[in-house]
């Protein structure tokens, strides 16, 4: 990265990244690294879904971060009866009034936004949630014949709960594959607890600004695009999703493990976030540690556990740590 105009937008993202976490510390107490890896997905076009258990503030953390970023937000709360109009919006309609003729009027629905919150995503029907998912991939809504392009930037935040199975729709490999990234939220540790606590049952400072505009934000992931990248990184990051494919060439704990491995789309996924992670760090190229960095959010929802590994209790992220140990 040699071009001054990218130093000055490197030095000024690292700006931001700072104001950043410093205005959500006023209403998140740490996660950390969640917060890190949303700015990533952000920055590299992707959409983001976080899974937890309830209450702990998956969804403050999207409204927190939606409300720093000078964008429109909209929360859609996904339920058994939400239909795919509810979404993307509906055709109704409409007299003029000063000739009487009646026509169909597209009302816009709350697809029609830069940020969305996707609540308990799935807790609706298959249907409802491809209307979702399309919207994310096409970035656009068709509806009568017509096509409806969304807003620029559009980044989706989509949150599950992995306890409750009873009365869901669990979302088809197919359809994860359109999150760039899969954050799990741990429990918070004593001291953050401690500081919960105190924070949420005292008087609360809401005092958090805009500081993020959208014209920043597309600036910045146009720059993510131009990061230069080394040839033996970009083999690496190659090479260590088609470590996770069973097949002749693969190494016995992968057949063992493994029912299904990543494909390409993984591959674009990590080279991306490498570059972002680079730079959200002031790093001008991107090293092989970027790549590794982003291993587990890209690859955990890809990757697809074989039967022996679940009945020894092995996880996705275990067989992700030995992949790369071995890598």
């Amino acid at each position: 990265m040699t071009d001054q105009k990218d130093i000055v937008l490197l030095e000024k993202l690292g700006d931001m990244k700072s104001r950043f976490f410093e205005e959500i510390g006023k209403t998140v107490i740490g996660q950390h690294e969640v917060l890190n890896h949303i700015l990533i997905a952000l920055l590299c076009k992707g959409h983001t879904l976080i899974v937890g258990v309830p209450g702990l503030a998956k969804t403050l953390i999207i409204k927190s971060m939606a409300e720093l970023l000078d964008m429109n937000f909209n929360r859609i709360q996904f339920t058994p009866d939400l239909m795919p109009s509810d979404i993307t919006g509906t055709e109704v309609i409409d007299e003029a009034k000063s000739t009487g003729k009646r026509s169909f009027r597209f009302f816009k629905g709350p697809i029609f936004s830069n940020i969305i919150l996707a609540d308990e995503i799935n807790r609706t029907p298959p249907k409802t949630q491809s209307a979702l998912l399309e919207a994310m991939q096409e970035q656009h809504v068709t509806t009568a014949g017509k096509s409806y392009q969304l807003d620029k930037p559009f980044f989706v935040l989509a949150t599950q709960n992995p306890i409750e199975q009873e009365g869901t729709y669990p979302l088809p490999e197919a359809q994860l594959d359109r999150f760039m990234f899969n954050l799990l939220i741990d429990y918070p540790d004593r001291e953050d607890e401690i500081s919960i606590v105190k924070k949420t049952t005292s008087i609360l400072d809401s005092g958090s600004k805009k500081i993020i505009s959208k014209k920043e934000i597309l600036e910045f992931q146009e720059l993510v695009l131009r990061v230069p990248m080394a040839d033996n990184v970009v083999e690496f990051a190659v090479d260590l999703v088609a470590s996770t494919r069973p097949g002749k060439q693969a190494k016995k704990f992968v057949n063992d493990l493994i029912e299904w491995g990543a494909g390409p789309r993984a591959t674009q996924s990590l080279i991306l976030g490498a570059k972002a992670h680079a730079i959200m760090n002031g790093n001008p190229s991107v090293n092989i540690d970027d790549v590794k960095k982003m291993v587990y959010p890209v690859l955990r929802h890809r990757v697809i556990a074989s039967y022996s590994a679940e009945a020894d209790n092995i996880t996705v992220d275990e067989i992700l740590a030995k992949l790369v140990s071995n890598g």
